[in-house]
């Protein structure tokens, strides 16, 4: 992917200017991913989701604020953010509306906020904001998070019809050079919409579009968490594949051999000067 050279090289003068915090690369990552709050089967994930690379890719750093979209009722990567900026940064996560009328979402709202309340020790300083536009888009205050990250969300907004305001909120919480992190199930080039919203695979076109019309730059990308055995093309989309699998036990072998989903990992800045 060819980047926009003079942007992107402008960009980096101004942010990339030495960081005196406490690196990312310096932590000790067994007692992140290995930690007693980790469950056995979510670090079986971690071989698909590469939490260390991703990470470290975004440039997350131990005293940053950083916002997580959308982390679901399992917080799978709340489970990794958490630690890493309890001692001198900021986690928020935002979560969907306690008053949705959404079953799912007021449900996996109550049991991420369960999660959240039964291990203090790792998420007390957790601070859950409300992403469900267009009534709630705060999801920080403006122009004070360091890191604004998704894992797999986008398709769920294009369902919505509130990506556009999503991908806003995201430029509006973050500080002028601020990065939003993106990785989500990557489609085939000439995915329409409509397959995009039915698989739950999106175009990384489809992404960069997004992000562009709210004001970032693309950054960089990088194949850290692509998968070359998945054709993205299965009877039940990407739920097909694991960890959701559902087909149930038909052809249960063949979709844990091909693993979980070949995604996209895109990095945007927010310019210094708009």
């Amino acid at each position: 992917m060819k980047l926009a050279t003079v942007p992107v090289l402008i960009f980096f003068l101004f942010c990339g200017a030495a960081n005196s915090a406490p690196a990312v690369t310096d932590l000790k990552w067994a007692e992140v991913l290995d930690a007693e709050h980790r469950s056995e089967q979510n670090r079986s994930r971690d071989q698909y989701r590469n939490p260390l690379q991703t990470l470290i890719f975004f440039g997350v750093q131990p005293c940053d604020t950083v916002v997580e979209l959308w982390p679901g009722g399992g917080g799978w990567y709340t489970e990794v953010l958490a630690p890493i900026v309890s001692d001198c940064g900021k986690l928020y996560t935002a979560q969907f509306a306690n008053d949705s009328d959404v079953a799912f979402y007021s449900k996996a709202r109550a049991s991420f906020e369960a999660k959240l309340a039964a291990a203090p020790a790792v998420y007390g300083k957790v601070e859950l904001t409300t992403l469900q536009p267009p009534k709630y888009s705060e999801i920080a205050p403006a122009g004070t998070a360091d890191k604004v990250l998704t894992f797999r969300n986008v398709h769920n907004w294009l369902k919505a019809g509130v990506a556009e305001d999503v991908f806003a909120a995201a430029f509006k919480a973050l500080k002028p050079g601020g990065i939003l992190g993106v990785v989500e199930h990557r489609a085939d080039a000439d995915a329409s919409l409509e397959v995009m919203v039915s698989s739950g695979y999106v175009s990384e076109k489809q992404v960069i579009a997004l992000a562009e019309s709210a004001g970032f730059l693309l950054l960089d990308s990088s194949e850290i968490n692509a998968n070359s055995k998945d054709n993205h093309h299965h009877p039940k989309g990407v739920w097909t594949l694991p960890p959701s699998l559902r087909l149930g036990d038909k052809d249960r072998e063949k979709y844990l051999a091909i693993g979980e989903s070949d995604r996209m990992t895109l990095k945007f800045g927010k310019p210094v000067h708009e």
